[in-house]
């Protein structure tokens, strides 16, 4: 199971939020880069970072911290927020990126993440932020009626590399992560799903990888906090 660090931009700062709610947010770092080496040296092997103004306005906001990150570090990333077209889609991943996150589109547009995942394998994930078991979009702002496992499922044959799936009333709460939800979807699809949302903990970790269907966990605010210590944290998962 990969541990992927998150790094949340907002106006430019590396941030956490509480439930998503832009109101509520912690800075916790206004060098992302500097940030982002430092989650690199202590041996991360991914890097996970959103571009919380992207998503709320529906296009790159945060893309200068972005670039940085991508020039200071050389590990894979992937990044959601904002992205919704296709020409958004491949000047992210010729800016070096490995992986873009569709989320919003993949319920307003989800034929859009079909064309995506075959003109760039391997190099698509779905974003699927659920408040209790139902989609929501638009940066958390706008709730659906959509099920998270009915929209995994729509995506079994586009050939997509991910699904992560953020239990919006997790996230940021140092609460732990939605593991019985998360261990659902996994077993309900074949696609590999990255648990996001409230992982706080070793504890946590260990719990998600003793599910062993859930590929990856995201952590942020307890990385920062010093709740989980990144190094042990890599340790725990290569054992």
């Amino acid at each position: 199971m990969i541990l992927y660090p998150a790094i949340d931009l907002k106006d430019g700062n590396a941030v956490r939020l509480v439930h998503g709610d832009m109101d509520q947010t912690t800075v916790f770092n206004d060098d992302p880069a500097a940030q982002a080496r430092s989650f690199v040296e202590a041996g991360c092997q991914w890097l996970h970072l959103v571009d919380l103004n992207g998503a709320f306005a529906g296009e790159p906001v945060n893309a200068a911290p972005v670039e940085a990150i991508l020039a200071a570090c050389d590990v894979p990333t992937q990044l959601g927020g904002g992205i919704r077209d296709m020409a958004t889609i491949e000047r992210w991943l010729t800016k070096g990126l490995t992986r873009v996150i569709l989320g919003t589109v993949a319920v307003e547009n989800p034929d859009l993440v079909r064309e995506a995942a075959k003109a760039f394998p391997g190099q698509v994930a779905v974003g699927l932020d659920a408040r209790n078991g139902k989609v929501a979009t638009r940066g958390w702002a706008e709730e659906t009626d959509v099920m998270v496992t009915d929209l995994a499922k729509s995506f079994e044959d586009a050939g997509i590399a991910a699904i992560i799936y953020t239990d919006i009333l997790r996230d940021g709460a140092m609460k732990g992560p939605n593991v019985d939800a998360t261990a659902a979807l996994a077993r309900a699809v074949d696609i590999p799903v990255i648990a996001s949302g409230g992982v706080s903990s070793l504890g946590d970790l260990k719990t998600l990888k003793e599910t062993s269907v859930i590929s990856g966990a995201i952590s942020g605010r307890a990385l920062y906090d010093g709740a989980i210590d990144l190094k042990e944290a890599m340790a725990l998962l290569a054992a």
